[in-house]
């Protein structure tokens, strides 16, 4: 928890002050329908987006301080959300169930033990039916600077039993860096 909110004192590249692109898009798309978590969500910027599109809209991050940034933007905008603290490995602590949990950027920084815990998690609070949209670091990103990059395969690898991998692509993660961003994949996975 230390290195994230540490890093949310000041402005971490990856918050780039407005939702993800790809967001927008599966939100325009009907991809996104009813309630949704967002696993991860930083100072908010996604789940804000979804509740001014109506949609019930939880936030979660391991980081007090992205948190209490993103309530503080809720209100500013007099936008209704529920944000907390609380760990993306024990998301049956929250109680409830989503329609859909959104993850821009959260699945990439698991190592492999907490990787392969994940989806047990992720089960909880997705009913059959539901839908995990999840944007990761891929392996095309070039160089070794940012988080751990990660294949289809593992994604493929991490999904399997009660799951099903409705597509994955590759796509780009907006930040404030030198190029404007990273290489992505957006995986459209299914809970049976």
């Amino acid at each position: 928890m230390g290195f994230f909110d540490a890093m949310y004192e000041g402005t971490p590249p990856w918050d780039i002050g407005r939702p993800q692109r790809e967001f927008v898009r599966l939100e325009a798309a009907g991809e996104l329908k009813g309630s949704v978590l967002d696993i991860g969500c930083g100072t908010g910027e996604n789940a804000l987006f979804l509740a001014g599109r109506g949609h019930e809209v939880w936030g979660i991050d391991f980081a007090p301080t992205a948190i209490e940034k993103a309530k503080a933007k809720a209100k500013q905008r007099g936008l209704k959300a529920t944000f907390r603290v609380a760990d993306a490995l024990q998301l049956q602590k929250l109680g409830r169930t989503f329609d859909a949990v959104i993850d821009s950027g959260l699945f990439h920084t698991f190592d492999d033990g907490d990787r392969s815990r994940f989806p047990r998690s992720l089960a909880s609070v997705l009913p059959p039916g539901g839908r995990y949209l999840m944007m990761c670091f891929s392996e095309r990103e070039p160089g070794d600077w940012g988080p751990r990059r990660v294949t289809q395969a593992e994604i493929r690898e991490t999904f399997t039993k009660g799951w099903e991998i409705e597509s994955i692509r590759p796509s780009k993660f907006e930040a404030i860096v030198e190029g404007g961003g990273a290489e992505a994949w957006l995986a459209r996975i299914a809970r049976r």
